[in-house]
C-alpha cells in the first residue's frame, strides 16, 4: 500500500475513535524508539517472551524480533497485557536458518548486533556505547544464544551481579538493559525516534488494532472511492 492511500486511510479510520485517544497515539508514537531493538532467538517460554514484549512497549522500543528455528514463539495474554497489539513484531521463520536471516537482515538495516552473554571481550551494559543503532539479542532460559549468534555478534554485553546466582531470569535481564539502554540513547542519540515511514506503517497499524470491525471498514471505503 502506498504511503498517500496509507494516510488517507489512517485519517478515515480516526473518524471512529475518541479525540482523546487519537492523541494519546500521538503523544506515544512521538516517543517511540527505533534505535534499539530488540531479537529473542528460539525463546519457547511464553511467560518469558510475554514480559519482554510487555517491557518493550513500556519503555517505548517499537521494534520486536523473533528467531523461531525450533519453537514457535506463542504470547501468554495475560503476561503481555495485549502489548503486542502495539509493537511491530517481526517473526524469522522461513528459511533453514532463521538466526543468520535475521542478522543479516539487521546488519543491512545499521545495526550492530549486540549478543546478551558473558564473554570474554564483553563489556557491561551500563558502558556499553549506544551512537550507533543496537539489535539486543537474548536467548533461552538454560542454553543462551546460539553459535551463530556468538559468530556474528559485533558486541557481547553483561548485566553486573553481586549474588551467588549466576544470571537473572531473561525477561528480567531483557527490562534492566532495556531501561539502562533507553534512557542514555533518549538522553545522548538526536535522532533515536522511528523515521516518518515507520511512523505512518505504524498509525495506521494501531488504527487498524483499534478500531472494530476495521477491514471491513476498510473494503468498503475503497469499494465506494472506486465506485
Amino acid at each position: 500500500m502506498d504511503a498517500a492511500l496509507q494516510t488517507e486511510l489512517s485519517e478515515y479510520l480516526s473518524g471512529f475513535i475518541s479525540e482523546r485517544r487519537k492523541q494519546r497515539f500521538h503523544d506515544v508514537l512521538a516517543q517511540r524508539m527505533g534505535h534499539l531493538r530488540i531479537v529473542l532467538e528460539n525463546m519457547y517460554q511464553a511467560h518469558n517472551a510475554s514480559a519482554v514484549v510487555r517491557s518493550c512497549d513500556c519503555f517505548g522500543i517499537q521494534h520486536v524480533h523473533f528467531i523461531e528455528n525450533r519453537n514457535h514463539l506463542r504470547l501468554s495474554d495475560d503476561v503481555a497485557m495485549g502489548s503486542s497489539n502495539w509493537l511491530s513484531i517481526h517473526r524469522h521463520k522461513e528459511n533453514e536458518n532463521n538466526t543468520l536471516e535475521a542478522i543479516r537482515l539487521l546488519k543491512a538495516q545499521g545495526y550492530r548486533i549486540v549478543a546478551t552473554t558473558p564473554h570474554t571481550n564483553d563489556v557491561n551494559v551500563q558502558d556499553l556505547k549506544v551512537d550507533k543503532k543496537l539489535a539486543l539479542v537474548f536467548g533461552t532460559e538454560i542454553e543462551g544464544i546460539s553459535k551463530e549468534v556468538m559468530a556474528e555478534a559485533d558486541e557481547f554485553v553483561k548485566i553486573p551481579m553481586f549474588g551467588f546466582t549466576e544470571s537473572f531470569n531473561v525477561s528480567v535481564s531483557a527490562a534492566l538493559c532495556m531501561y539502562e539502554l533507553s534512557t542514555r540513547i533518549r538522553a545522548t542519540v538526536p535522532d533515536y525516534r522511528l523515521s516518518e515511514d515507520e511512523k505512518r506503517e505504524v498509525y495506521f497499524n494501531w488504527m487498524k488494532t483499534s478500531v472494530d470491525h476495521s477491514e471491513g471498514l476498510i473494503r468498503d471505503y475503497l469499494a465506494k472511492k472506486q465506485a
